[in-house]
């Protein structure tokens, strides 16, 4: 306040804080906080209004000396020699928005994530019930996940609410996730799937989810500002990470950016007489007349209490504060729209905390990556299948799988902050995912060689051959665990039988590939000492043994051959057992051999 007040007594500020020692009522509260906040925007305004304060707390101390604390008539009284303040006072607005800030399975299993959610959504409810002026704003597309699969009824009372714009979506992503390790095409994915959530479940077109919600995220990639601009969204919330400027334009490497506010005290907040205090500096600093503070209690839910309503509702009436009004980020951010030419502009990463979590739990990271590769190569290859072959593309089964990878997303999952249960659950989300993943890549692989024609390459077929069907569970590393050595690959189950082989590899990548590659032979009749490898032309393709065994009954040989793939495309390689009179010399070539 001194830095405020410039030439104001510091008896003023002394009286202020002997008066704010012994304010033990409501009105006593009441009026110093309204001292406090007057001496605040009148110091915004170079000491404009001090001499009217100065009168006030005069008054009001000099009562507490004599009655030995402050009446409720004293402070009615000093508030009224404030009153010719109000008009000042309410120039600056507080937008109060509440939220429930809800961990998923940080330190807790996730049926306790599905018990906090719907409590907490069930006390919001009965409040939007009992307080008409109240909105409440929830972030998160799995927390209306829950509620739609764990209470229906409920469910459709959020979107009663969220149809009666008293409910605000704030989600643009599944949940409230890391913005470093997941990969661009997740973060993307996390946009795709919220905003189609949201239209499906509640009729919300994409253009009204603006807003990246991130309270509790422990760092923010550079890259950020270009994938949300791109998904439409234009606002980004934070609390961690940039400590400095608390509004900016944040500006992707592109030039892409989206409006930035950086939460000045912290998300997780009740409501206190004192809320209004900070309010003019802040908005002098920043140049603004508005401000936003968000209230509710986590991060184990809860949300608003009733008390946090009803000191809003009363603090709305006090003469010498700001307007204060039930609110929401949207209307927050579109208000604050109209200074952003006036806001720095930040063009760097948003620096990590906690850089621990960024190397521990390292087979929660391993899954996820293998999963986010995993799902991109099975919906190319679907989407191959539906193109040429008439195949199924999945889509429904590519959302559910999806789905299971963005839950670990959320900041303490995939930075492993969790408790063991969270790394469990985590895990087998991770093998959900990957059964969606490998069900749909298989189906699309044969559909994709079912129309391939190879009826050119003579083979005969071999009607007691036990190959066919050798392989089920089998890996590459020679096990039937997937999860063995980080393994994560397809099943190779065989197909072919007789002494002649066709294989068709496949490239579900953007980019050509020219390398080894591996297949498993099971159950081969012939002499693997006499076979040849072709590729679709006739070529011969350079090839080596690189091991044997046995697998549940059956045996099998491992082949590294020279391949060549074109992107998203496939080669066709044919195994044959050469005949005893290939390895006969010709005598001509003999006698050349004899010479040298």
């Amino acid at each position: 306040m001194r830095k405020l007040m410039g030439d104001v007594s510091m008896t003023v500020f002394d009286k202020i804080a002997e008066l704010r020692k012994n304010a033990n009522s409501y009105w006593a509260k009441r009026v110093v906080t309204e001292l406090v906040y007057a001496l605040k925007f009148s110091g915004a305004h170079e000491g404009a209004f001090d001499t009217t304060v100065r009168r006030a707390v005069d008054f009001l101390y000099s009562q507490y000396e004599k009655a030995g604390a402050v009446t409720s008539d004293a402070a009615r009284e000093g508030e009224a020699m404030l009153a010719g303040l109000s008009g000042e006072a309410k120039k600056y607005t507080m937008h109060c928005v509440a939220h429930a800030h809800i961990d998923m399975n940080w330190m807790w299993s996730f049926q306790e994530t599905v018990a906090i959610t719907l409590d907490t959504f069930r006390t919001v409810l009965k409040f939007l019930d009992e307080y008409p002026q109240f909105t409440f704003s929830q972030s998160q597309a799995s927390t209306y996940r829950i509620a739609e699969e764990y209470d229906p009824q409920m469910f459709e009372q959020i979107r009663k609410r969220v149809a009666e714009n008293r409910w605000e979506v704030t989600a643009s992503t599944w949940v409230e996730a890391d913005k470093n390790m997941p990969s661009g095409e997740s973060l993307a994915r996390h946009i795709l799937y919220t905003k189609r959530y949201f239209e499906e479940k509640f009729g919300l077109s994409s253009d009204r989810l603006k807003l990246d919600f991130e309270p509790d995220t422990f760092g923010h990639s550079r890259n950020v500002p270009e994938i949300l601009a791109k998904g439409g969204v234009k606002y980004y919330y934070h609390c961690r990470g940039n400590i400095g400027h608390n509004i900016y334009n944040w500006r992707s490497p592109s030039g892409e950016s989206v409006l930035v506010y950086r939460e000045p005290v912290w998300y997780n907040e009740t409501i206190e007489p004192d809320i209004i205090e900070r309010v003019p500096g802040f908005c002098r600093e920043n140049g603004i007349d508005i401000m936003l503070k968000i209230y509710g209690v986590g991060d184990h839910g809860g949300g608003p209490t009733r008390r946090d309503i009803e000191r809003l509702i009363d603090m709305a009436t006090w003469p010498v504060a700001p307007t204060i009004k039930f609110s929401t980020y949207h209307r927050f951010f579109e208000e604050l729209e109209r200074y952003r030419e006036s806001f720095p502009v930040i063009d760097r990463e948003l620096n990590y905390i906690f850089t621990g979590c960024y190397s521990s739990q390292f087979r929660i990271k391993q899954g996820n990556r293998v999963a986010e590769d995993t799902l991109c190569a099975s919906e190319a290859l679907s989407a191959l299948s539906a193109y040429r072959a008439n195949g199924d593309a999945c889509t429904e089964s590519f959302k559910k799988a999806w789905e299971r990878v963005l839950f670990n997303h959320f900041h303490d999952i995939i930075t492993g902050s969790g408790i063991r249960d969270t790394r469990e659950h985590a895990m087998g989300r991770i093998q959900e995912a990957l059964g969606y993943a490998h069900a749909n890549t298989t189906k699309a692989l044969h559909t994709i060689a079912g129309e391939i024609d190879t009826s050119g390459i003579a083979a005969e077929p071999d009607r007691l051959s036990i190959s066919e069907g050798g392989g089920v569970g089998f890996h590459p590393d020679g096990s039937f665990n997937s999860m063995a050595n980080g393994g994560y690959s397809l099943m190779l189950a065989d197909r072919g039988s007789g002494k002649t082989r066709i294989f068709h590899l496949f490239n579900p990548t953007a980019f050509a590939r020219e390398q080894t590659a591996e297949i498993t032979v099971f159950d081969y009749p012939g002499d693997m000492a006499r076979i040849s490898i072709e590729d679709a032309e006739g070529n011969p393709v350079p090839f080596q043994a690189s091991g044997t065994g046995a697998f549940w009954g059956h045996k099998y040989d491992k082949l590294l051959l020279s391949v060549k793939l074109e992107p998203f495309g496939y080669n066709t390689y044919v195994l044959r057992e050469k005949s005893a009179t290939d390895y006969i010399i010709p005598k001509n070539e003999a006698a050349r051999v004899e010479t040298y």
